[in-house]
């Protein structure tokens, strides 16, 4: 998310009103609302159902906001198996007094990573026990964008426009391996000059270099894909960190990326664009292969469901939109909007059949896709104070056979809540196991 000006983030000092910034298209890339504050020092804090509050949300407010007129809307206002969703505030995570930018799990090592400000913490799942925090002794790297997990590694994207990896110790602390990109491959292309691409004015730098911040990371089949504020998206190979492949992609800042099991890139960007990128048969470069165009303000998010057949963007113009695979075709089209937020859409993901969007507005909606591809917002879960910036879910391993699932919310109020979100049926049945 970018604002329009620092004067303009400055200015405002009412706690709605710098939630209402985040919804303006902005057109300087340097800084966050969250980036530019300074804080006290950390305390790591933990309250466990000190604020719990339990019972299904009004869901039918705001059913109907009009943004995006031309695109029909998916919802409905009940679910067609009669199925409702309660939700318990269990505990709330507190870091540090910083923004959460970013949330991820690592299911192997059972630990949920949480970035706020230039430093990442890692709680355990079983107890939410604080186990460490890493990056803090560099913050010139700037707030981390994103986090995520490759061969067993974690790498992490930064304002400054690097990405880190970073291997877990014998003790279960974290030790920087290498910075992307890495002294080996700058070695490998500084010599010459077709290397160098001009970045701005009178300003040139190396293709394997992002130039502004790096928003966002996904991972899949052995590389790594970054995009970038710079308007690129890079290729990186895991096996040995080089990297393969960098593409112009947008007219402005790359936000948000998501890659489907067959190699598909989606990305979105400030330009309110998403563009859809795959590797031509017998090609080492991906080509693009269409440009979705419904947005009319920045893209902030992007999910994709477990096939890879529906792509889920939220923007800033308060909207969900929902694309489909058309049968002639290799990319999606629109098939409808999902509606109820009232500010940017800053977060997706999409687990089971479920979709979670995290917003501005300070909650977080669940939906569930009908038999008959209509969508109903089965639940709100409220409680923070600022815009949700990041969301995670796993299963709950205690309750997994009844179809609970946990959600990690991260605000900018520098929260994660953690909630226990639990299906059950109106007549009180037995409930299919929705994993």
């Amino acid at each position: 998310m970018r604002v329009r000006s620092l004067l303009t983030v400055c200015t405002f000092t009412t706690h709605d009103s710098m939630i209402a910034s985040t919804e303006i298209r902005q057109s300087h890339p340097k800084f966050l609302a969250s980036d530019i504050c300074s804080y006290p020092e950390m305390s790591v804090s933990l309250s466990i159902s000190g604020e719990t509050s339990y019972g299904s949300s009004s869901l039918h407010s705001n059913l109907s906001l009009q943004t995006l007129p031309s695109v029909p809307s998916l919802q409905k206002l009940s679910p067609e198996t009669l199925l409702s969703v309660s939700h318990v505030c269990v505990a709330t995570l507190k870091p540090r007094p910083v923004h959460i930018s970013c949330l991820a799990v690592a299911v192997a090592a059972d630990s949920l990573y949480a970035a706020s400000g230039n430093q990442i913490h890692v709680f355990d799942l079983k107890n939410y026990a604080h186990l460490d925090t890493f990056n803090t002794d560099d913050s010139s790297s700037g707030s981390v964008k994103s986090v995520a997990f490759c061969d067993g590694k974690i790498l992490s994207s930064h304002q400054n426009g690097k990405i880190r990896v970073w291997q877990m110790t014998i003790s279960k602390r974290h030790q920087l391996v290498a910075t992307l990109p890495t002294v080996n491959d700058r070695l490998r292309h500084f010599m010459l000059p077709k290397n160098y691409v001009s970045v701005r004015r009178h300003m040139k730098q190396l293709w394997i270099d992002h130039a502004d911040a790096v928003s966002s990371l996904s991972v899949s089949d052995g590389f790594i894909c970054s995009v970038s504020w710079d308007k690129c998206f890079k290729i990186w190979r895991s096996s040995d960190l080089r990297c393969l492949e960098s593409v112009t992609a947008h007219q402005d800042a790359v936000n948000a990326v998501a890659i489907s099991g067959t190699g598909t890139i989606y990305t979105g960007s400030a330009d309110c664009l998403i563009k859809v990128w795959a590797k031509p048969s017998g090609e080492k470069r991906h080509a693009l292969v269409a440009t979705l165009e419904k947005h009319k303000s920045a893209v902030n998010a992007l999910a994709l469901n477990s096939d890879g057949s529906i792509l889920f963007s939220g923007a800033c113009d308060r909207s969900i939109l929902v694309w489909e695979r058309e049968d002639s075709a290799n990319h999606m089209v629109v098939t409808g909007a999902l509606r109820g937020h009232s500010k940017a859409i800053l977060c997706l993901i999409s687990f089971s059949d479920l979709l979670l969007s995290g917003s501005a507005d300070r909650t977080v909606r669940i939906w569930q896709r009908g038999s008959d591809g209509r969508y109903c917002c089965l639940s709100i879960l409220k409680g923070h104070k600022k815009p949700v910036k990041a969301l995670v879910a796993v299963p709950d391993g205690e309750w997994k056979t009844a179809g609970v699932i946990r959600v990690f919310s991260g605000s900018l109020d520098g929260e994660i809540k953690v909630w226990h979100v639990s299906p059950s049926s109106h007549n009180n049945g037995p409930l299919t196991q929705i994993f």
